[in-house]
Order: C-alpha cells, then structure tokens, then sequence
C-alpha cells in the first residue's frame, strides 16, 4: 500500500461516501417509527416516577424500585436524544430532525421541573437512618455513591419550592451565553482584508485560524490577525456587558445554594477541592520556562524581527504530508498495543463495525467528539482530511470511545458516567502513545520536526493555554464575588496581566490581545471548565511516563492501575479515583511531570533543528 492510497473520497456529497464511512445509527432504533415508540415508552416511564413522590421515606424497597425506574429512564434517555442528536450532526440543515430533537429537549425540560420534589425529600430521610438502609440492603449497592453524594451537598440543596424556583430559572440562565452566540457567530460581520498576493479573504474563524497555519508572510497573518479580531476590538463593551450576565448568574446561583464562590460552587459537583484549581494556576506560571524557550526558538527559526502570538502556531518546516485514513486504522491499533489484546480488538470493531463517521459532508458538524450509547456503544464524529492533525484526532476521540466502553461494561447504569475531570486523561494518553509509535517510525527529519512541534504545541493549548483562560475566569468571577464593577477595560487589564505572566517578554505587541476574552466561547457557555483540559494532559503525561519506564514490572502495574482508572465510571470523584492509579492532584506532582515533558521535547526539537543546519 502506497502512502496515498485510499485517500478520502473526492465528494462532500453523503450519498456517494461509501457506508462503511458512515457510523450505522441502527444500532440505536431501525427507524423513526423505533424512535417514536421509544420517545412514548420515555414519557409513560415519567409519568411512573412521579409515583414515587411522598413515598421514598416509606423504606429502603421504595429507594431501590425508584433507583431501577431512573436507570430504566436513563438508559432509554440516552437512545430516545442520542438517535436525533446524532442523525443532527450528519446535516445541521435537517429541520425535520432539529424537530425531533426539540421534542425531547421539551420533554425533558418538563421532566426536570415535574421531579424538582425528588431531592428534597430523599433528604428529608434522616442520614443515620439512611446509612443503615443501605447498609442492609445489598441491591442498593449500586445507587450508594450518588445517594452519599446527595447527602453531602444537603445544604446546597433548597427546599421543593426553591428547587422549583431554580428550575424556571433555567429558562433563562442561556440567555447571556445564546445572545453571546448570535454576536460573535450569526450576527457577525467579518471584514475582508487583501493578502501579499493580493488575494482577497473575509477575516472569518475558518480563514482566520487556517492562516495562522498556512501563510508564511507574517505580513498576511497579521492582516488576517487584525481583520479578525476588529468585530471583537469594535465592541468590547458590549462584549463586556455579555460577560458580566454570565459572571452575575453565576453569583447568584452560588449564592442561592450557599456557596462562598462561584469556583466552589462550580467544583463542588465533583467534590474538587479548590486549591486544585488554584494550584493548577500556580504551577502553571512557575512552569512556563519551557514554554518561553520554545517561542525564543520559534522566533529564531521563522527569522522574525517582532513576534506576535499570531506567529505562535506556523508550522516552522513546510511538509508534505499524506495519512490516509486506511492508514491511520492499523497505526491507531499497534501504538495502543501496551494495553493489550482485548482492548486493542475493541478499537478494531470500532473501526470495522461502523461506529464512526469519516469523511465531512455537507452540512455536517465540523471537528469531533465521541458520544456514549449505554447499552450500544460509543460513537464518533470525524471530519477527517487525510492530515497528521487529523489523525491525532482519531487517537484523541478513540482514547475517549475506550474509556466509555470500558466504563460501560465494567459499571452498572448509576454510575457508568465518568467526570470530564477524569474524561480528557484516556483521550490524551492516547494521543501519546500514538505520537511514540509515529516519532519511533519516522526517519525523515523535516517530519520528526513537524511531530515534535505538534506535540509542544498540544501541550501549549492545552495546557498552558487552558490554565491562562483558568486564572482569567477565576480573576474575572472574584471581582463580582468582591462587589466590583465589571467594565471592558477591566476585563482587558486581567487578561493582558496574565498573558505577561505566561510569556513574559517573548511576545511582542500584547496590548494587540487585549480583547482575547472576548472571543473564547467556553467563558460565556461553560464557566471553570476549561481548566480540566490543563489538569487532563498533566495527568495523562504521567501516566504515560510510568507506562514507559524501562522497569517491566512497573509497565505493568501502572497499565493496570491506569485501565481500572478507565473502569471505574463515576463510582468515586473524580480526585479520588486519580489518586487510586497514582495521580494526586493534591500535590503538584502531575503538573511537575507535565513541565518535564515539555522542557524534554523542546531539547529534542531543538537536536533536530541543529541537526538540519536551519
């Protein structure tokens, strides 16, 4: 097989992809005459719940018949969305199907205001008296760390008619993250701006961000730089003003369920303490020597006078370089060899049994992402190009279609979903294992430059990256908690302070990224999120570092340790499930291990850049 045989096909037509590109949604129900009967079954099993109500307290049978409805719910749930959801994302300009989805986000919203009574009154149950229910009924085994769990947040919870107040809340609490939306996606009106080559290019989020990569005259990736961000330097207050009906709802929400923070409020689901995240941040900014060196290379090597962080991401050799997805499917399966036969048979059903779906199409989600089916199996979206990005993508979304089918076979329904704490550590050991195989194969060293940079600069965005974004939210949300006001400008000063503080003086011209904030749609859609990506890679460099030691006998405890990690689900927090395969975020030992990674592929690059006389 030649490298660029069984390239993707020449169509974005879906009909003419040959099927065994496509991911087979008849896995979930043969058609939607098996969706419709499914979507009643789901309505008539919510109507059986509500039974329940004023009856939990009656003994530990009644716990036990509600907990086997909601895992019958549960699971049904998971078909009935994933079936639409899924068939969605084939082609966003479906109606007829955004209809079907809406119909069960309706039903849902429903449901969770029909079932605001639930918690109340399972904690109107005495504690000790629930302790002992389960620890004399073994059936209840299963449900005991969520009904734990339900006792430690007790105090957060509100009384029925306060949960309920909360649920209309809900209606509302997008809409600062939806008018954010219609701003910077469907309201926005890029310019165009004229190239070296007098070429002309609307400065959108596609051209902007594919010319960071691709234009080698920086004059052309400035115009683009500047173009681009105008929409968002033309309107910070408005940005601004957005912002704050984030940070205020977050507030209030905190407050209402009598939470010191906004941070605590927001880990506390998890039960993450909060000096993880806060020593997260600090590690972070002490670690960034690695990260300032390799832009004092970069610099060197693209021969740049000025420096802008808009250089930060071109490729510093010119590759030609073809991973067809025929390819890519044997590679993905030998460099996850180090877990064994079974686990590596898995992934070849995924790739054999129809789980993915390749190629882009019209009107298909762009990116990738992997999504659970309990009682099915995982499914996975690509938009695969035939790039080597794409297929650390592969690697990356395969870490997590493992992780929930282990999770799944190894967990009963209560406790089969994992924390995105824990989620992001499968995806990324994955893709380190992959780039071992890639760098232990290659022997051209324009490509071994190429891998190198993707590696460092995957640690860059997701980790130094994240953890900036991280000490932003956090800055951001403690000048609400402290009763001050939230204006642009602040937002701008925070923002520019921190950038120092990661890249001192490598960067030139940072007052350029004063409005960065105002385009990261994670902080208007998903507040303290981002910082588990940063956590996610730390931890899964040192699992792959223990997994590469030279001792076998360690090899082979830290794998062990590392796939009960994947089968464990949800059936402990996040911090404490790490800390059982080895990784305590309690200490700064996995950030450390992440630095060291970094500072040890940086020398590398810098080998094979002196090795190719640039």
């Amino acid at each position: 097989m030649t490298e660029t045989s069984g390239l993707k096909p020449d169509t974005r037509d879906r009909d003419s992809i040959p099927d065994h590109f496509k991911w087979n949604l008849d896995h979930i129900f043969a058609d939607w005459g098996a969706w419709e009967t499914g979507l009643g079954e789901l309505e008539k099993l919510m109507e059986r719940y509500q039974g329940f109500e004023g009856t939990l307290a009656d003994g530990p049978d009644r716990i036990l018949a509600a907990s086997l409805l909601s895992d019958e719910l549960g699971q049904l749930l998971y078909k009935v969305y994933q079936y639409p959801s899924l068939m969605r994302t084939e082609d966003t300009r479906d109606n007829e199907v955004q209809a079907r989805l809406e119909q069960v986000k309706i039903v849902l919203a429903k449901f969770r205001q029909t079932t605001a009574w639930y918690q109340p009154e399972l904690l109107r149950i005495p504690e000790k008296t629930m302790i002992g229910w389960l620890d004399t009924s073994p059936d209840l085994a299963p449900y005991r760390f969520g009904i734990e769990e339900s006792y430690r947040q007790q105090r957060h919870v509100l009384d029925e008619k306060g949960e309920r107040l909360l649920a209309y809340s809900s209606s509302f609490n997008s809409t600062p993250s939806t008018t954010y939306s219609m701003m910077a996606d469907a309201d926005v009106d890029f310019p165009t701006v004229t190239l070296s080559t007098g070429e002309e290019v609307v400065a959108s989020h596609a051209n902007f961000m594919n010319g960071l990569f691709s234009r080698r005259e920086q004059e052309d990736r400035e115009a683009l730089f500047k173009g681009h961000f105008s929409v968002y330097d033309s309107f910070p207050n408005a940005y601004g003003s957005i912002y704050n009906g984030i940070l205020q709802r977050n507030w209030y929400l905190a407050q209402a369920r009598s939470y010191p923070s906004c941070l605590e409020a927001d880990l506390d689901e998890d039960n993450i303490p909060r000096s993880v995240y806060e020593g997260l941040i600090a590690t972070a900014k002490a670690g960034c020597g690695p990260l300032q060196r390799y832009h004092r290379l970069r610099r060197r090597v693209l021969g740049l006078d000025r420096y802008r962080y808009f250089d930060a991401y071109l490729p510093l050799v010119e590759v030609e370089w073809t991973l067809p997805y025929s390819r890519v499917q044997p590679l993905i399966v030998e460099s996850v060899a180090i877990y064994g036969a079974e686990y590596q048979a898995t992934v070849d059903r995924a790739f054999n049994e129809r789980w993915i779906d390749v190629y882009e199409s019209e009107g298909k989600r762009s990116g990738a992402f992997s999504a659970g089916v309990y009682g099915v199996h995982p499914y996975m979206l690509l938009n695969y190009a035939d790039t080597m990005n794409d297929a650390f993508t592969v690697a990356h979304e395969m870490g997590h279609t493992m992780h929930t089918v282990l999770s799944h076979e190894a967990q009963p329904f209560a406790t089969s979903s994992y924390s995105i704490f824990v989620a992001e550590v499968a995806s990324m050991t994955n893709e380190d294992f992959f780039l071992d195989l890639l760098l232990e194969r290659e022997t051209d060293p324009m490509r071994r430059i190429a891998l190198l940079q993707h590696a460092i600069d995957d640690i860059a965005a997701g980790f130094y990256r994240q953890a900036m974004f991280a000490d932003f939210e956090l800055q951001a949300h403690r000048e609400v908690e402290e009763g001050k006001p939230i204006t642009a400008e602040i937002l701008q000063r925070i923002y520019l302070e921190i950038l120092a503080d990661f890249f001192g003086p490598t960067l030139d011209d940072q007052e350029w990224y004063r409005n960065t904030w105002a385009r990261i749609p994670h902080f208007y859609g998903s507040p303290f999120y981002v910082f588990q990506y940063a956590t996610s890679k730390a931890a899964a460099s040192l699992v792959h570092q223990r997994m590469t030691v030279d001792d076998e006998g360690q090899r082979r405890t830290a794998v062990a340790t590392y796939l009960e990690l994947l089968r464990s689900g949800g059936s402990d927090h996040p911090i404490a499930l790490l800390q059982k395969a080895g990784i305590d975020f309690t200490t700064s030992e996995p950030v450390d291990a992440l630095v060291t990674t970094m500072g040890n592929l940086v020398n590398e690059l810098e080998r094979e850049i002196a090795s190719t006389n640039f």
